[in-house]
Formats: structure tokens, C-alpha cells, sequence
């Protein structure tokens, strides 16, 4: 496995800048974000879909540098009620899949979406629960009537270009545990897969080692974040949280660097579980930490993570 890193992180530097920033800090994958939530800072995806001779210079400087391509990043809403946002989500993702191709890149990671309660919706709904019956309603004509028969095509489109779909299962879009995950692609194509981010299911109370083994070679792009319960707010409130982000000290839970949510010891065992069940892929760093700077987070994850895998080379064993 390498160490990557999801590139909305570094928004403010150049792609170059940045990748050399990468080369000294040890880092050898690169996840382009395309458009949509994380912006696209780093490319011109219009460009390069015109031009091969931009594409072949893109690669060629990464190349130079030894830096590979892990997965091109659209997170986005495609399902969304307003119609003017779903198109631009659904352009952007469509583009998307045809420069993976141009790049050579097999998996584009996104969110499943989430339409609204009816077509006459103006904001998602994500639902939470079964009863008052409404609910159950209302998740059954999501899936119906939206998410199924949007991501079918999308998957046959994916497919036709040889690209692998990768969700990231994200509370608030419909698919955002396990068992939307395996749904989604039981109903719509065997190339839809996870982006596996434990930080978002540590505060669901999923424990993500589990989650791994029952998704195993569906798995096509990992995401590196953590997750810190507090121990005081969680009990008191439960996981379902609203406050911002940046009200952490009255949140349940908020989003940490690697190892400060949980121990190098966790993490190792992450990394020895994805060699188990049969990835090899690149371990995304995402930065979403509030209380530490890009550097101090990023360099922290990096060391986290550096040990991890050099755990998991080894077997675990003091004699390896």
C-alpha cells in the first residue's frame, strides 16, 4: 500500500508546489479533486478532456516525481431536489469519468446523493428513522425512484469507459453504512464499490474493521481520517449531532488527524485487515481536523500511517 493524500487539502498551493511538498513528506498517491464540494483547484478538467498532449504532460510531471494517480474526486449530489445543482453535479461527474480514462486512472470516488422527500422537494432529506411511517416512505421512494435508477445508468456509462465507481459512505447521502453500500451495488452493477472512510462510521458506532471484512474486494479507494468521541457530550447526547464543526468543544464528535481519534495500534490493524482482504491500494490522507493546522495534521498522519504500513509489510513479527 502507499500513503496518498485527497488534494483539496493543499487548495491554496499549485499542483507542483504541492507535489514536491508530497516527494520531501514521503507521500507517493495523489487524489485529484475534479469539481463539485471539494472544488477543483489543482486542474483544468475541460483542458485536459480537449487535449492529450495535456494529459501526457500531467502524468509525465507526476511521473518525474514518483508520484501515481490513486483516484479522481467529484463529491458531489447528482440527486439533489434542486434541479440547476443535481445537472452540475451529474456534468461534472459525467466529465469525470471520461478523464479518468484519458489519465489512466481505474476509480472515481463521489457520494451516493440524496434526493428530497418528493419531486416537488427543494432541500435533501435524509431520513433517520422508520416511524412515523412517513419515513419509511420516504426512504423507499428515495431508492425507487431515484437512487436506483440514477446510479444504474451511471454505472453502465462508468463501465462503458472501464471506470469503477468508489462511494464514500457519508451520513446525510443514501448510501452511508455497509448495508446501503452492498445494497447499491447488489441493484446497480458490480463496478460500484466503497470508498472506505472509517472516520465516518466511528461516530455511527460501525466499527470499520468489521465493516472491511464484510465488504472485502468491493472496496476500491481508502480514505485516512479519524474520529474522536468525546466522552463527555456523546453520553449525553448521543452521535446525532447539528452543532458546526467548529464547536468542538460541545460537539459528540468531531473529525481528528490520524491518531488522535485512535491509537497507531488501531491503525495497524486497519492497514494488516485491507492486506487480508485483498487491498493494495493507496491510504488517502483527508485533512478535516479543527485543531490542527494543514502541516501539523498532514505530518502527523503521515507518521501514523508510515508505521502502520510498515507493521502491516511485516506481519507484525519483531523478526521480519
Amino acid at each position: 500500500m502507499k500513503i496518498g493524500v485527497m488534494m483539496a487539502l493543499f487548495s491554496r498551493q499549485t499542483l507542483d508546489e504541492a507535489a514536491q511538498y508530497l516527494v520531501r513528506s514521503g507521500v507517493e498517491a495523489m487524489e485529484l479533486t475534479t469539481g463539485n464540494y471539494p472544488g477543483c483547484p489543482h486542474i483544468d478538467v475541460d483542458g485536459l478532456l480537449r487535449s492529450d498532449d495535456k494529459c501526457k504532460a500531467l502524468l509525465d510531471s507526476l511521473k518525474e516525481k514518483s508520484i501515481i494517480l490513486s483516484a479522481l474526486s467529484c463529491h458531489g449530489n447528482p440527486l439533489h431536489p434542486n434541479e440547476k445543482m443535481a445537472k452540475e453535479h451529474h456534468e461534472v461527474h459525467r466529465k469525470t469519468v471520461r478523464l479518468a480514462k484519458k489519465l489512466g486512472v481505474s476509480v472515481v470516488i463521489n457520494f451516493s446523493g440524496c434526493p428530497g422527500d418528493s419531486d416537488n422537494a427543494k432541500y435533501p432529506n435524509w431520513v433517520t428513522c422508520p416511524w412515523p411511517e412517513d419515513f419509511s416512505e420516504i426512504v423507499k421512494w428515495q431508492w425507487d425512484k431515484k437512487v436506483i435508477p440514477y446510479w444504474k445508468k451511471e454505472a453502465t456509462y462508468a463501465k462503458d469507459h472501464g471506470i469503477k465507481l468508489a462511494f464514500e459512505m457519508h451520513p446525510g447521502f443514501c448510501v452511508y453504512n455497509t448495508e446501503t453500500m452492498l445494497r447499491l451495488r447488489k441493484e446497480c452493477g458490480n463496478n460500484i464499490g466503497a470508498n472506505f472512510d472509517p472516520s465516518h462510521l466511528f461516530w455511527q458506532g460501525i466499527d470499520p474493521i468489521v465493516s472491511l471484512r464484510e465488504l472485502k474486494a468491493c472496496i476500491y479507494h481508502v480514505h485516512a481520517k479519524d474520529t474522536n468521541i468525546d466522552s463527555i457530550n456523546c453520553p449525553k447526547n448521543g452521535v446525532l449531532d447539528t452543532k458546526s464543526y467548529g464547536d468542538e468543544i460541545n460537539r459528540s464528535w468531531i473529525f481528528r488527524s490520524i491518531g488522535y481519534g485512535h491509537s497507531v495500534e488501531w491503525w495497524k490493524q486497519f492497514a494488516s485487515n485491507l492486506r487480508m482482504i485483498g487491498y493494495d491500494g493507496a491510504l488517502s490522507i483527508e485533512h478535516e481536523d479543527s485543531l490542527l493546522s494543514v502541516n501539523e495534521g498532514f505530518q502527523k498522519s503521515v507518521a501514523v500511517l508510515k508505521e502502520a504500513i510498515a507493521f502491516e509489510k511485516t506481519g507484525g513479527m519483531w523478526w521480519a
